[in-house]
């Protein structure tokens, strides 16, 4: 038998190491635990090759993870570097038989969190690759409209489609800049500088309508094209391209109807509403912006990380807020007339905007004024460092992809 030997020799990736019988004996749900407790004949099921002659076991695995491994035998503790990628680190010690609750508290912080960013990046470029690809087999003019597709939606795939997607953002940037511009003539209603459309010029106008009728004909071939209707409705670009363009529509039908004086003033308050939400056509830029991309993307990965700052923080502002009340609000001219008011005064405190509005007369509501704002600042600094790494991994694997998908189209 193999447990009869004192030391073994382990040959990991051509790098022999020795190991003695007590080593190995302590870990027996290991590989290496159960060679050592095998018989001859059990040993090559749990090696590549065996030497028996001179005790010599081969393994065709990574000897630079292997280290570790080693290091786990000798001393009982599992570390993890930084330059390690965490998944081929997982995959190795699995193959040894460790579980990875064996790591270390120095190194489980970073291990788990390295893990869960990786699992939720690959989690979602499977789905973008998922909402990417259509498959047109099968269905009306299949040639026709996967051209059309990669067109609208894949601006790597030809000079043709990289034109569109610089004219669609080209689109976006002169419906923002020329929403701007309309809003000083709006802001005149009622003066003799004009009404709610007669004071806009003529080409304004004409630029609004013409970039509806661009951003409402690239949805409509959007939709016209994509198999599964479903899904680009319920896909978050989608929606917001189609929020972009609602408001002027609405707005045109609402304008367009009868009725009186006060009906007109109640529709001219709500059309004021809706041409606001014309301001989400900014976010039609996520769809060529990989910097959005990354934003979007973080928060998605991050929400209870932001769940919890929002927690902290209510939990912060109500207490704040109520004994700052219980000590100002007898005071003669005080700001603090209610517990919502505090409230108020309590968010803008901790979150370190400090508008004045509402501020503390006493001398303990000022000291409990500099504890709030102290406490909001190291409330707001605890997830900074998860939303970074993640930001800057979604960033720079979008980047990457991009990259990517660039090269065959320089080619």
């Amino acid at each position: 038998n193999i447990d009869s030997q004192d030391f073994f020799i382990v040959n990991v990736g051509g790098d022999r190491y020795v190991f003695s019988q007590e080593q190995l004996a302590p870990h027996p749900e290991t590989r290496l635990g159960k060679l050592a407790l095998s018989t001859w004949d059990c040993a090559l099921e749990l090696c590549d090759d065996a030497d028996f002659l001179g005790n010599e076991f081969f393994f065709d695995r990574s000897s630079q993870t292997f280290q570790y491994v080693m290091n786990f035998y000798r001393t009982g503790h599992l570390h993890v570097r930084e330059e390690l990628c965490v998944l081929s680190f997982l995959q190795e010690i699995e193959y040894w038989g460790i579980d990875e609750l064996r790591i270390d508290p120095c190194c489980r912080d970073f291990y788990y969190r390295r893990k869960a960013l990786k699992e939720s990046l690959d989690v979602n470029e499977v789905e973008d690759d998922a909402s990417e690809d259509e498959d047109f087999n099968g269905a009306a003019c299949p040639g026709l409209r996967r051209r059309l597709w990669e067109l609208l939606q894949k601006p790597e795939s030809s000079r043709a489609a990289r034109t569109f997607s610089m004219l669609s953002v080209t689109f976006v940037l002169v419906s923002i800049v020329n929403m701007t511009l309309i809003s000083l003539y709006l802001g005149g209603v009622g003066s003799e500088s004009g009404g709610a459309d007669g004071g806009t010029p003529f080409l304004m106008d004409a630029l609004e309508h013409v970039c509806v009728a661009w951003f409402t004909g690239e949805l409509a071939l959007r939709f016209a094209c994509v198999r599964n209707k479903w899904r680009f409705t319920h896909s978050v670009p989608n929606v917001i391209d189609l929020l972009s363009v609602l408001p002027f529509y609405v707005t045109l039908a609402v304008e367009s109807l009868p009725g009186g004086s006060t009906e007109l003033e109640n529709m001219g308050r709500g059309v004021q509403v809706l041409r606001l939400m014309r301001s989400l056509r900014m976010l039609k830029l996520g769809r060529h912006s990989i910097g959005l991309q990354s934003l979007g993307l973080t928060i998605t990965q991050c929400y209870e990380e932001v769940g919890l700052l929002v927690l902290f923080l209510s939990v912060g502002i109500s207490i704040f807020a109520t004994v700052e009340f219980a000590l100002e609000h007898d005071i003669p001219g005080t700001t603090f007339s209610s517990v919502p008011c505090a409230w108020w005064w309590a968010t803008t405190s901790m979150t370190t905007v400090g508008y004045g509005d509402v501020h503390p007369d006493t001398t303990l509501g000022k000291v409990l004024a500099c504890l709030c704002i102290l406490s909001g600042i190291l409330l707001l600094a605890l997830p900074i460092a998860i939303i970074n790494d993640r930001f800057s991994a979604c960033y720079f694997t979008l980047k990457i992809k991009e990259r990517g998908q660039l090269s065959p189209l320089k080619a």
